[in-house]
């Protein structure tokens, strides 16, 4: 890590001036995004060439106190570079002045030393030799590691010039030799990549991870890359099972776009399957990865001959008539012994098949324009279930106490209860936010249906 202070040319002599008193200008700071880059390397002739661009992370304001700025610097510029290789980092720091106003100056040193901890270096020439001197880090971290998957899988969608040879994924416990070391050269990536992440506990060997290695000839020996790798933790399902779930999974900017998430992902899902597991789980998933990882379910389970009279019988009752001029509508949801066989079969659990039915519907549906307006009733409503609860499709009758100058015991009020709410304090009230909380609800109906076809759309063109 090093700092480089740019001071201007020596001015020339000046008259002298009448001393003034004021004050200087408060000191604003900088946003960290603004002011750092990040470049992913795999050789050293990359380090500051103008080909190599940079990578977007996470919000780097996160890992600065307070407000996300930097404080303290005039023409802050920082530049990191990370050793896809050996997963060293150098960040090379510049300004122009500094100055020590009201926010004080920002410790940059111990800022980065948050973010890279142990893998970063303090001078370039260092971060350099690590290019030859760590060539073989990972080779020598899996060595140990348990080959899960050679090669591609049949079907895989890799869009890139690698051979398929040269693609291995590994499995190693994270309480096994040196899989700890490589994990905490791996956790700036997880902090810089996957967002809102923490890193797992190494001290646990419940941990698994998952490592996507691509082989590259070389003069030498091959050079061993790794291009992306999940953390996977496995924990005890009462009676006798083992549930997997998936914390972490990240392939390196550099490869993404071109099927490896994928491809790791289709390898997960074997494991599952071939060591019996329960049903396999996502910790938070983001937007984009529940994306490809919904793509790939579809994918399997159109494949699933248990489940197509469960669908082709939902369809059936969805084309018959307007659902949209029904009093009420039905759930559409899949039956139990549908979801049970899933989960057995292929270990989707039953939150990630609810979201796969309803995209296996619409797939079913031909023409999908002819029936659109009843699939939307039918998205509509289970949106308004997940928000609502379920009480909402089963409204109730009331019985309300009002104010009488007849017999009190013979006089009542009985109304049906919308949502499902009972009254409180014998008062009838209502709900003034109702439009907007409609179109609240229309806006969450369009941005499912958008998600759905995206899905149906990518799953149609294979």
């Amino acid at each position: 890590m090093a700092q480089k202070h740019q001071s201007a040319a020596a001015p020339g002599p000046e008259p002298k001036k009448r001393r003034r008193v004021g004050f200087s200008p408060a000191d604003t700071g900088v946003e960290a995004n603004e002011c750092i880059k990040i470049y992913l390397v795999s050789s050293k002739e990359e380090v500051g060439s103008p080909d190599v661009s940079c990578v977007t992370p996470v919000d780097l304001n996160d890992f600065f106190d307070g407000d996300g700025k930097i404080y303290g610097y005039q023409g802050l510029k920082i530049n990191v570079w990370i050793n896809s290789i050996s997963l060293h980092s150098y960040a090379d720091i510049t300004y122009q002045s500094t100055t020590n106003g009201d926010k004080g100056i920002t410790d940059l040193k111990t800022a980065l030393q948050n973010i890279f901890a142990e893998t970063i270096v303090d001078s370039k020439d260092e971060f350099l030799q690590t290019f030859s001197t760590e060539r073989d880090f990972i080779r020598n971290m899996v060595s140990n590691g348990e080959v899960l998957q050679s090669g591609v899988i049949d079907g895989s969608s890799i869009n890139a010039q690698v051979a398929p040879s040269d693609l291995q994924v590994l499995r190693m416990e994270i309480g096994s030799p040196n899989a700890g070391l490589l994990y905490s050269r791996l956790v700036p990536l997880v902090l810089l990549f996957v967002d809102g992440s923490n890193p797992i506990d190494v001290t646990d060997p419940d941990w698994h991870l998952y490592l996507l290695i691509q082989k590259k000839e070389d003069k030498e020996e091959p050079l061993y890359q790794i291009v992306g790798f999940s953390a996977i933790y496995k924990f005890y399902r009462y009676p006798d099972r083992l549930r997997m779930r998936l914390s972490q999974i990240l392939v390196l900017p550099s490869f993404q776009g071109k099927g490896f998430g994928s491809y790791l992902m289709e390898v997960v899902n074997k494991m599952a399957v071939a060591e019996n597991v329960y049903d396999l789980t996502v910790e938070e998933p983001s937007e984009k990865f529940q994306h490809i990882r919904t793509c790939i379910d579809i994918n399997r389970l159109l494949a699933s001959d248990p489940i197509k009279p469960a669908i082709d019988s939902a369809v059936e009752t969805l084309t018959k008539g307007k659902l949209s001029k029904k009093a009420q509508i039905p759930r559409f949801t899949p039956p139990l012994d549908a979801i049970e066989k899933v989960r057995e079969a292929l270990k989707i659990n039953k939150k990630q098949f609810l979201k796969c039915w309803e995209i296996l519907i619409y797939l079913a549906l031909d023409p999908i324009d002819k029936y659109m307006e009843d699939y939307t009733c039918v998205i509509t409503n289970h949106v308004r279930i997940d928000i609502l609860g379920k009480d909402i499709e089963a409204p109730k009758k009331q019985v309300v106490d009002v104010p009488t100058t007849f017999e009190a015991e013979a006089s009542f009020v009985v109304f049906k209860c919308v949502n499902g709410e009972e009254a409180n304090n014998n008062n009838v009230q209502v709900d003034e936010n109702k439009p907007d909380q409609e179109q609240q609800l229309k806006q969450l109906v369009e941005e499912r249906i958008r998600e759905i076809k995206l899905v149906a759309e990518k799953v149609s063109r294979k």
